[in-house]
């Protein structure tokens, strides 16, 4: 199992720290103790010349009491913790501040061993038998040497100050790793959790648990993916939902018609339907396999819609397309005795849209009206212009549609009962196909509905001199 994000973030957390702590302890001791060493043996050298400089004055000529010539050596020493002596240029220590060297001998001494820089470390010629810092100071009078004021620290005294100055770092660093804890524990729960969360919905989503939704709240990116994530969910849920149903709906619009077909079949040829009543039966064959042909082009439309939007539009004429289109419903209306009144709101209503599509829409929504039209009754179809659009509505004097069915009206093989009861031939994709093909077209379609009193289709389209490029 691959180890969580957290678990990573943890693991770098923790190898940062220690990495840090490891500089610190190594480079950043080190650069201390040397900067220390450095700062403390121009401190001593400070001292070393002001007292060198005050046995230089009682320089007198002939010679020089440098035992006696500064009392104060021993109050310095204390100040300074650390080891005086006054030498003579042969390496005899002539005063020590500790008064326990006097009159000693350091073999090997030489006063030039330091180099180019003004201290030096260890034990001074053996001297020690501890690690000090050294710094001398030539005592000068008339153009000669005649000794030097040599200061001794102990290493030991740079090392605490060190000491000193790193607990500062490590309490410091220690902090900084507290607060970078808190950070951690802080993306923790404002970022690792909704992540998790996230993951979780991902993974649900692609077991099939579409039902699932992610519990994230936060109004971050993180909320937004979340709340994308789940309207995702939902869309592919009603998606499935609509498959089932289409699919239920499908066989039961195709079943229905086949049964009739086959009936009618068998009962003529094993003899049920007597020779002269086939060629009525022949006719309700015919009839069925008109309506599989519609229910399969219905279908075959939307699959085209749904598969490519793209629409061949061009500026028509909107009024005579609906004369044209009206006029190809003589033969029901005059079953039916209903009269198709046109009323525009000008002449000529040029519209930029697909032709072809937007007559399938008039097809769909006058056959609509004339099937759930009473006898005698009329049916309006107006054009007018509204807001820069132009609006087309189809209005029957129907049995009108229930609030409840209303909202289903558009639903592809959707059929209410009192539809179910009217329509006999009807596929239920109809006013599917006009929504699909008016939003298409970037506009939207309308009903409005009294039962018992009729139902009104709303439709809008682009004016001509709007849409041209």
């Amino acid at each position: 199992m691959k180890p969580k994000l957290i678990i990573k973030f943890l693991l770098t957390y923790l190898f940062f720290g220690a990495a840090g702590f490891f500089a610190v302890a190594t480079l950043s001791s080190r650069l201390t103790y040397d900067y220390l060493t450095r700062s403390r043996s121009r401190t001593l050298y400070d001292e070393a010349s002001l007292i060198a400089s005050t046995y230089s004055t009682v320089y007198e000529g002939s010679g020089m009491d440098l035992a006696n010539a500064y009392p104060q050596l021993r109050a310095v020493s204390t100040y300074l913790q650390a080891q005086i002596w006054v030498m003579d240029r042969h390496g005899n220590i002539l005063v020590d501040s500790d008064g326990k060297r006097d009159g000693d001998i350091i073999p090997g001494f030489d006063p030039t061993a330091t180099g180019n820089r003004s201290y030096m470390t260890g034990s001074y010629f053996g001297s020690f038998s501890y690690p000090v810092l050294s710094v001398s100071a030539p005592i000068t009078g008339n153009y000669r040497t005649y000794g030097y004021v040599v200061i001794h620290l102990p290493m030991e005294r740079v090392q605490d100050s060190a000491n000193e100055i790193l607990n500062i770092v490590y309490i410091t660093f220690l902090i900084v790793f507290l607060l970078s804890l808190s950070l951690l524990l802080t993306f923790s729960l404002a970022v690792y959790r909704p992540l998790r969360a996230v993951t979780e919905g991902a993974r649900r989503f692609a077991e099939g648990d579409l039902s699932y939704r992610i519990p994230v709240d936060s109004h971050d990116e993180m909320g937004y993916l979340a709340d994308t994530m789940n309207r995702m969910a939902e869309r592919l849920e009603r998606a499935e939902d609509d498959e089932r149903r289409f699919i239920a709906n499908v066989s039961h619009d195709f079943r229905s018609p086949l049964t009739s077909i086959k009936g009618f079949l068998e009962a003529i040829l094993d003899g049920t339907i007597p020779p002269e009543m086939h060629e009525k039966y022949l006719r309700r064959v015919i009839s069925e396999t008109d309506r599989l042909t519609k229910l399969t082009q219905g279908m075959l439309t939307l699959t085209s819609l749904d598969a490519d939007r793209g629409l061949r539009r061009s500026n028509f004429d909107i009024n005579r397309v609906i004369q044209d289109t009206a006029a190809s419903f003589e033969g029901q209306c005059l079953e039916k005795n209903i009269r198709l009144d046109l009323s525009f709101a000008v002449e000529h209503e040029m519209v930029y849209a697909d032709l072809g599509r937007i007559q399938q829409v008039l097809y769909n929504l006058i056959d609509n009206a004339i099937k759930f039209s009473p006898q005698e009754s009329s049916i309006d179809i107006q054009s007018y212009e509204k807001h820069g659009k132009v609006f087309v509505s189809v209005k029957d004097r129907g049995c009108g549609i229930s609030r409840k069915d209303q909202a289903h009206v558009f639903d592809r093989f959707y059929k209410s009962d009192q539809s179910r009861g009217r329509d006999k031939k009807g596929t239920g994709l109809g006013l599917s196909i006009a929504k699909e093909i008016i939003q298409a077209h970037g506009e939207n379609i309308d009903l409005i509905s009294t039962e018992g009193v009729g139902s009104e289709f709303i439709f809008s389209l682009p004016r001509a001199e709007a849409s041209l490029p």
